[in-house]
């Protein structure tokens, strides 16, 4: 059972319903706050056998807006309801919402300084403050290029500075990598912000997901495990949100199937907006790592390009995709990446749709 109340809401007032939550035996509840769409969220969450506890009682609680009982697991993530707020959060200057979209342009695997430099200086001529970097890479074979880990942090957080990126998302495998990046960020002088990547191939690692919950410094993107259900990777996700760092959002990436031939991965982005209606979380698509090839469509545009237009035509308000300034020495995902004088075209088409889907959405169904 979630308590909302209405923004403002007094201490009373949130008191006085914990008080009366903890009447009923076996019922613990917790207090969450978290910034939504247009206004900050104060829920109470009733955890327990709560199916003979009633509804009216908190009801009649002044300052309360509305009590709703959950029948799904991810309930701190989870739209319970159609006007349920969804979530918003401002990290480094950047807001992150469903409304506001960010392309995340940049090296699926850092390699050498020179080509950080060359890509963070294409996006600062483009205006873009956002890129991907990726200096821990879990792989599937042990003999593959693993990232240059800790030994790259400084270069990437320093080119950053001088180039005006201000959030670099990252992916973490391990809990000591965190430390690694609060370490290089504070030797560094604090030039950027960091979005900590979970993987697809960590979509459950509970306990590595706890511990990035337990962290409120920086953001979560999640990525949709490759082989999991949505449902699945939902409940992953709610172990950031239940660890105390709702700031998430939600990235879906293409599923593991031979179905998916010729493409690398199925591309999912028609379940943009099934998370959307599930979830309170803002959705990322991740075209390189569901297309996975240089293909070019016979109407010139990359596959990857029509695979962004189907996600952000959807929905999705953040595009996480990898470039390359050589992709030809690339050391991981070479084949996949774009190339950076392919960056201003992509972004104007990106625009160009988001554009698109905000006048259809105004337009309405009918």
């Amino acid at each position: 059972m979630i308590v909302t109340f209405e923004p403002g809401v007094s201490d009373d007032a949130v008191a006085a319903v914990v008080q009366l939550a903890e009447r009923y035996p076996g019922v613990v509840p917790q207090l969450y706050q978290f910034d939504g769409a247009s206004e900050h969220i104060t829920e109470l969450h009733l955890v327990g056998d709560t199916v003979a506890v009633p509804t009216d009682g908190f009801e009649s609680v002044p300052g309360v807006r509305r009590v709703v009982r959950v029948s799904t697991k991810y309930r701190i993530i989870g739209r319970h309801r159609p006007d349920d707020e969804a979530f918003a959060f401002e990290y480094n200057g950047v807001r992150f919402a469903r409304d506001a979209l960010h392309v995340f342009a940049g090296l699926c695997a850092v390699d050498t300084r020179e080509h950080i430099d060359a890509m963070m200086r294409a996006l600062a001529a483009e205006g873009v403050v956002t890129t991907r970097m990726g200096a821990y890479k879990p792989r599937t074979s042990p003999y593959d290029f693993q990232g240059l880990g800790a030994a790259c942090l400084p270069w990437v957080f320093e080119l950053a500075g001088r180039h005006g990126i201000k959030v670099v998302a990252m992916e973490v495998t391990h809990a000591r990598h965190i430390d690694e990046i609060v370490e290089a960020l504070e030797r560094a002088g604090e030039p950027t912000g960091v979005m900590l990547q979970i993987g697809t191939r960590n979509a459950q690692n509970f306990e590595l997901l706890k511990v990035v919950g337990q962290q409120d410094r920086f953001p979560v993107l999640f990525k949709r495990g490759m082989g999991l259900s949505l449902d699945e990777s939902f409940n992953a996700a709610e172990y950031v949100a239940n660890h105390g760092n709702p700031n998430i959002v939600f990235c879906l990436r293409g599923v593991k199937t031979h179905l998916g031939e010729p493409h690398r991965n199925l591309v999912d982005f028609a379940h943009v907006p099934v998370v959307l209606r599930q979830t309170r979380l803002p959705v990322c698509i991740d075209p390189s790592h569901s297309v996975g090839r240089p293909y070019i469509a016979p109407d010139g545009l990359p596959d990857v390009f029509h695979a962004i237009g189907q996600g952000v035509i959807a929905g999705a308000s953040m595009v996480l995709v990898d470039f390359h300034p050589h992709r030809e020495v690339a050391l991981c995902d070479g084949p996949q990446a774009l190339r950076l004088q392919q960056l201003p075209a992509l972004l104007a088409y990106t625009r160009r749709l988001r554009e698109t889907y905000t006048e259809l959405v105004a337009m309405g169904a009918g």
